[in-house]
């Protein structure tokens, strides 16, 4: 089974499809793809009707359970991102050329923050999924289990996928505002009269012109495919898919949307990677620090897409095992450590007969 999705269920209400996730040291970690219809009696699905909730029943439900780590995340993210860009655009021109720019923090530099984190969310979700292969291929089998903190990581690759969607949504937006700014529209007329001064007719930039409309155009495919990836999480549209469409929507529909999103911002930068005068304080511009995780995550699904990885990845995955890694060892199999502790259940109970 693809480590890098998770399993849809049929259309009935009471089947729940699983993908088991191994961990070392700790119980299989079940992730369900879709949950049934009817409430849970769990601590955090009570069931209740006609809006009457008991009070003293709040103390036994979290408040989203799945969604502190993914928010930290992107939350501790932030502010790191909007430190590094307020110190790079806002403090290093007021201290080095006595210029106030403090009017760029709530729209520029905030749109800065907000694709930075939205990529390299993007990327978080889907480097489980490499780092699950490779562990596949190290041990040459599927049924070692996985190690706690990879495993609680791929559960939380939905939560990340949104909250990446939402960052992209806010800097969709965020850039549709710069014409409306009333800095934007002085700096325009300002423009505009340098151009008379200089007396041009045409300050028409090819290359600026191609820029702009490459990335601009980039940016709104990749946002269209996180659109659909998002819809697709939908509880009621993810139960009338069957695998092999989830499958295809989530890992495939999704590396097209990182590799989109990545070309934007390579396309955004055009030049400027060898500039010296991006380069402030000895420290790289925002869109490097973007790239880089998702540049790695795509080079790393181009090599498994090589035949020789991706055979020998299929047949792990489709339960074929590799001698020399697992079956040679006994201790690396969950289904020796099983059949040890039966066997020595079975000779205390024969011992006691006795």
């Amino acid at each position: 089974m693809d480590v890098e999705s998770a399993c849809p269920a049929g259309n009935n209400g009471d089947e729940m499809c699983t993908m088991e996730l191994s961990t070392s040291g700790a119980d299989d970690i079940r992730m369900n793809s879709r949950m049934p219809t009817g409430n849970l009696a769990t601590p955090n699905h009570l069931p209740f009707d006609n809006l009457e909730y008991p009070s003293h029943l709040d103390g036994q439900l979290e408040l989203f359970p799945h969604w502190h780590f993914p928010a930290k995340l992107a939350g501790g993210m932030s502010i790191v991102v909007f430190v590094y860009t307020l110190l790079r655009d806002i403090i290093y021109p007021y201290m080095t050329e006595n210029k106030n720019v403090f009017y760029k923090i709530p729209i520029l530099v905030m749109n800065k923050v907000l694709p930075v984190v939205a990529i390299i969310l993007l990327a978080l979700v889907y480097l489980p999924g490499i780092l699950a292969a490779i562990f596949q291929l190290y041990f040459g089998t599927k049924y070692r289990r996985f190690p706690q903190w990879l495993a609680r990581w791929m559960l939380a690759r939905k939560q990340l996928g949104l909250l990446s969607f939402f960052y992209a949504v806010l800097h969709a937006f965020f850039s549709l505002c710069y014409p409306m700014r009333r800095s934007y529209r002085y700096k325009l007329l300002n423009w505009a009269y340098q151009q008379v001064k200089e007396n041009k007719e045409n300050a028409w930039i090819e290359d600026d012109v191609w820029r702009m409309e490459i990335y601009v155009s980039l940016g709104i495919l990749g946002l269209a495919l996180l659109s659909v990836l998002a819809v697709t999480s939908v509880p009621s549209v993810n139960n009338s898919l069957n695998w092999r469409e989830f499958q295809c929507i989530q890992s495939k529909m999704g590396y097209c949307a990182l590799l989109l999103c990545t070309l934007h911002a390579l396309v955004y930068a055009w030049r400027k990677w060898v500039e010296l005068k991006y380069f402030i304080w000895y420290t790289p511009p925002t869109f490097i620090i973007a790239v880089f995780l998702p540049v790695i995550v795509l080079l790393c699904k181009t090599i498994f897409l090589f035949p020789c990885l991706a055979k020998r990845l299929g047949r792990i995955r489709r339960g074929w095992e590799w001698k020399s890694k697992y079956k040679m060892d006994p201790a690396l199999s969950t289904n020796a450590m099983e059949d040890k502790s039966t066997t020595k259940g079975l000779m205390h109970a024969v011992g006691e007969q006795q």
